[in-house]
């Protein structure tokens, strides 16, 4: 059995990117196309982002709250 890998699938990242540099660069791809297209690529980056940031989610179970009163 494969272990599951942590982060992003390099597949994917390299799917999106090819997929960002042909529509791109077609010149029949609508405006609609090619923003969806930035768009994915954005909320990929964003993912790794956070992926990447060992910080990032860590204050989600602090009771903040209940040690204030």
């Amino acid at each position: 059995m494969r272990k599951k890998q942590a982060g992003i699938n390099p597949a994917l990242e390299e799917a999106i990117s090819k997929l960002l540099a042909e529509v791109m660069a077609d010149p029949a791809a609508s405006m609609v196309d090619k923003t969806r297209v930035i768009d994915r690529a954005l909320k990929l980056e964003a993912i790794r982002l956070k992926a990447d940031d060992a910080a990032w989610g860590s204050g989600f179970m602090n009771d903040d709250e209940e040690e204030a009163n």
